[in-house]
């Protein structure tokens, strides 16, 4: 991924050193000194544009969690590749310039093809547009002052309304199935029951193949559940992902007596859990009569959140029991131990190993078991005998009592404790972030007791982790492109007129996210994290070349215009060259594409909108801010003019 996007902007460096070198050839002077001159001339800027954009991926470096673990490829891959792109614009570049380029003669234009001249026409039809209106602007600073608060105003607004995501669910062609039947199902009724649901799933059009299991075993520890791994047919063959676990759960679950839980199988699974749903949220407590009360009811209710589905539980406790108590007085009248009783019971229903049979090739385990006719009934129990000290048998029952109970099939405890997990997926278009504050606000409603703790689990609990620090991976982003900036430009107000225009960028992320429906997911914020480094190049030029107008004695208005015009085109060839490096990405088909799409809308969209914007809100923030900064530097030099200064006769003496 970190190559693929490579390509679109470490071109970026290249671009701006040749533009500006042939800028040069283009005004009559040699390539050798156009080289010489232009690349001295635009070398810091180039310089600035590197480091800044190193700066923003030192956050995403030193992510922590499992997010961070993924994205430390990613981070390390695009810095190099940024470093050697700003080394080979700063040397390659401007050799390659003096002996390649030719040297400009008059009414060459003429002789350019009609694309060229088409191409030539419509870019300075476009700098004229850009001038007319960047005059307007310039005239009316305050309109354009106005547009740049509320930008901030609503890429913050946005960030809270955009439903927010995870990990976007994949189309990797195959599906996990998770089966679930009454506690009470035996095996032989249980293996009945999967395979037609196995059946229905297997004649679905879109299937390619099904591989059912039955019994525990895997994520399942208990009887009465089985797992189908479905293999579906090509994409070309077949519906969408979410249209065909819509289609099976409805055909799949007809049958009476046994429910499936679908979800899709991801590449990159970072919860850790695996259960019957691909959410989890748990509850916790040592008070279990209250977990066990609260927790059925709690699953009924998030069942009712609209946009959640298979919402289950892994609570059970209601399985039917038999409690077989040995009468202690008639079995020391028949000399039956309570150890005789186990082992029978045992021998007739357990897994006891006799003997082994042994063959040259394989060797074979004999269980005792009893016949499948006088184990399929409670009433079977009174079949058993027992052998009693004087030769004779007696009834199992004629020593026993047998008592009707309930119990469970198993007690899940994390972290010490008993603990009730419930699963929930999710309904198209419905994100993670609503379903997470939909289950916290339910859970404000309801008041749990105080011995009762929830949480989420899995994937929903990285995600949380992943949330909240989100809005910090931004800021840290741009702290550290300020502080590289600032450095570099020894200046505390230059940066600040260099990161002005990043609120357009997120707006445009934002709404094409929300445009094209995708969530908020991490994927989309390191979109988001590159932009932040991406549109900064476009300030660097203008003011960078602006800074230098104004050594020569320049007006900042006329500075900044000056700047504006001429580096209009490396900037539109910049922008360019990244939304069309990036568009493969959003546009991607093919396994895995939806994992990468949202980086590539991201980017994609947040270029378009502030390529429009950062071109007038730039030149207006310096305007603003040069003032300040030239106030600031009036009251600093009469202070600096009153530090005595000590002859040199004086200081000899």
């Amino acid at each position: 991924l970190a190559l693929t996007l490579s390509v679109g902007f470490v071109v970026d460096d290249a671009i701006v050193m040749l533009e500006n070198i042939v800028r040069h050839v283009e005004g009559g002077m040699r390539p050798f000194e156009a080289a010489l001159k232009g690349s001295r001339e635009i070398g810091f800027t180039i310089v600035s544009i590197t480091f800044s954009l190193i700066a923003v991926f030192i956050p995403v470096l030193l992510m922590g969690g499992m997010v961070g673990r993924v994205f430390r490829e990613f981070a390390v891959t695009v810095a190099v590749a940024i470093i050697v792109s700003g080394f080979v614009s700063l040397t390659l570049t401007p050799m390659l310039c003096a002996r390649v380029l030719k040297g400009h003669h008059p009414g060459e234009e003429e002789k350019q093809n009609f694309v060229l001249r088409a191409f030539e026409r419509m870019f300075e039809a476009m700098l004229r547009g850009y001038e007319w209106t960047l005059d307007w602007v310039l005239r009316f600073k305050s309109v354009m002052l106005v547009v740049t608060v509320l930008t901030i105003a609503g890429t913050i607004a946005l960030y809270i309304a955009v439903p927010k995501g995870f990990f976007p669910t994949e189309d990797t062609g195959y599906l996990l199935g998770i089966t679930e039947a009454k506690t009470d199902i035996a095996f032989d009724s249980m293996t009945e029951h999967q395979r037609k649901v196995a059946d229905i799933v297997r004649a679905d059009p879109a299937v390619e193949y099904v591989n059912s299991t039955v019994g525990g075993g895997g994520p399942n520890s208990v009887g009465n559940s089985g797992r189908m791994l479905v293999a579906l047919k090509p994409r070309s063959e077949r519906d969408k992902l979410p249209v065909i676990v819509a289609r099976l759960r409805d055909k799949a679950n007809v049958v009476v007596g046994i429910q499936i839980f679908f979800q899709p199988i991801q590449n990159i699974n970072l919860g850790g859990r695996l259960n019957k749903s691909q959410y989890q949220y748990t509850l916790q407590s040592n008070d279990t009569d209250a977990l066990y009360r609260i927790a059925p009811e709690l699953r009924d209710k998030i069942a009712k959140i609209p946009g959640l589905l298979d919402v289950t539980t892994d609570l059970y406790v209601r399985n039917p029991q038999i409690t077989i108590e040995v009468d202690r007085e008639k079995s020391a009248v028949y000399g039956v131990t309570v150890d005789q009783v186990r082992q029978e019971l045992y021998n007739a229903f357990g897994t006891r190993q006799v003997a082994t049979i042994y063959t040259p090739a394989n060797d074979y385990q004999v269980i005792l078991e009893s016949m499948p006719e006088f184990r399929s009934s409670p009433d079977d129990l009174n079949r058993l005998y027992l052998k009693t000290t004087n030769g004779t048998t007696v009834p199992l029952s004629a020593v026993t009592h047998f008592v009707n109970t309930v119990g469970p099939l198993q007690i899940n405890h994390q972290g010490q404790q008993p603990a009730v997990t419930i699963s929930f997926n999710l309904a198209p278009n419905f994100s993670l972030g609503q379903a997470v504050d939909a289950i916290q606000n339910l859970e404000r409603v309801e008041e749990l007791p105080a011995t009762i703790s929830t949480g989420f689990q899995g994937t929903a609990q990285v995600f949380q982790d992943s949330l909240r620090g989100q809005g910090v991976l931004i800021l840290a982003a741009i702290f550290a492109a300020y502080v590289v900036l600032g450095i570099l430009y020894e200046s505390f107000i230059h940066p600040i007129t260099i990161i002005s225009g990043l609120p357009s960028a997120g707006i445009g992320a934002i709404l094409t996210l929300i445009l094209f429906k995708m969530d908020l997911s991490v994927i989309a914020m390191i979109g988001i994290v590159m932009l932040v480094g991406i549109v900064k190049k476009n300030a660097i030029m203008m003011i960078d070349f602006a800074l230098e107008r104004r050594r020569v004695g320049l007006s900042a208005e006329a500075a900044i215009r000056e700047a504006c015009l001429l580096r209009f085109r490396p900037i539109m060839m910049t922008t360019f060259a990244a939304i069309f490096g990036t568009l493969p990405i959003a546009l991607g088909t093919g396994a895995g594409a939806e994992l990468r799409q949202p980086l590539g809308v991201a980017v994609v969209g947040g270029l378009c909108l502030s390529q429009l914007l950062t071109l007038f809100i730039t030149p207006v923030i310096y305007l603003y801010l040069d003032g300040i900064d030239r106030m600031l530097k009036r009251r600093l030099e009469p202070q600096l003019e009153e530090v005595p200064v000590v002859p040199p006769a004086v200081a000899a003496e």
